[in-house]
């Protein structure tokens, strides 16, 4: 069965005629009982109908208070491993998992074990790698050597990466790294949390324009969206390094329901990115997650995946019907041409 159900969101991620939409999930926190797991599983699950999304997003949460000065607004909590909660969701509703990793942690050995492990315990093999958070502290093993050991590694994982595309704002090789990262083995990425369409627009952008010159064919980039239910939750989007403009925030602020304006905000995001994205010929996907474990956070996740996903339907509807068009014309004209 996990293999099949691998297969199964594999091909999904790369057939580019189709969406893909995911939901992410954080895993409990550590030390709560085996019942206690399988009961939070389950009220996620009853969430959604099984055939309205491709698959689920599990975390790998790390403490990053390396990466910033500013102390994080929700205490951290350690949790369960990522893979157990991944296998608990599967053996509850097979549903397809793609189950994130952070490699700083262990030096190359203790990765090669943690591969095997993931492999042969846990049948996992959909993987997103991630790396240190920051430069300084103590961390073992760089997500390059992580991509070099996986390479050399006797598995058949499906690779996916993050992009960031707030760090294409500053640094301008968001393209470049996703390229690099394609060549490393990654078939697929998945974004940081979208509050800033421009940023957004402008990553994709420079990625076809790349893809174009290289004439290799674009990866699917997954769009991660997010609900945020008011001031602390602002705060700890910020303290991630989601980029948040100031209009944005004093528009959800100001709100008489946050929670609402910022699913609206979402939206309008998507629709804006889509206008841009029908001239790039890059495969997109949703991914929606809830920042907090609030119940009206998760709840508003929920409704912000199904409008997301409808609009993102309507639009490859549309592109793919302008697609008919433009073979018709083609046919037409070379119909034409022949008489």
């Amino acid at each position: 069965m996990g293999d099949y159900m691998s297969d199964n969101l594999q091909h999904k991620i790369t057939n580019a005629e189709r969406g893909v939409y995911l939901l992410g999930t954080t895993p409990p926190r550590e030390g709560i009982e085996d019942e206690k797991i399988t009961a939070i599983a389950d009220k996620l699950l009853s969430r959604l109908d099984p055939g309205e999304y491709d698959g689920l997003i599990v975390y790998d949460i790390q403490d990053e208070s390396s990466r910033i000065a500013k102390p994080r607004p929700f205490k951290f909590r350690q949790t369960i491993d990522p893979r157990v909660y991944s296998q608990r969701l599967r053996q509850l509703a097979g549903v397809d998992l793609i189950t994130y990793k952070s490699v700083a942690q262990r030096d190359e050995a203790a990765f090669k074990a943690w591969l095997d492990e993931t492999k042969n315990e846990y049948q996992l093999n959909n993987l997103v790698l991630v790396g240190s958070p920051s430069s300084v502290g103590d961390f073992k093993l760089s997500l390059n050597q992580a991509y070099t050991t996986l390479a050399k590694h006797n598995s058949e994982i499906f690779l996916g990466g993050v992009t960031i595309a707030e760090r294409h704002a500053t640094k301008f090789n968001e393209h470049q790294r996703l390229a690099q990262k394609t060549a490393q083995g990654a078939d697929y990425f998945i974004s940081q949390a979208v509050y800033n369409p421009q940023a957004t627009i402008d990553l994709l952008t420079s990625y076809a324009q790349l893809c174009q010159v290289r004439k290799i064919k674009p990866k699917r980039i997954i769009l991660t969206f997010a609900p945020c239910g008011g001031e602390q939750t602002l705060a700890f989007m910020n303290w991630l390094g989601i980029s948040v403009p100031n209009a944005i925030q004093f528009r959800i602020l100001s709100a008489s329901d946050a929670l609402n304006e910022s699913v609206d905000i979402c939206c309008e995001n998507l629709e804006k990115i889509l206008q841009y994205a029908a001239l790039l010929d890059i495969p997109l996907g949703l991914n929606i997650e809830s920042l907090t474990n609030r119940k009206q956070e998760i709840d508003a996740s929920v409704r912000l995946f199904r409008l997301l996903k409808q609009t993102l339907e309507r639009h490859l509807d549309r592109v793919a019907s302008l697609g008919k068009v433009a073979d018709v014309n083609t046919s037409q004209s070379k119909a034409v041409t022949v008489s």
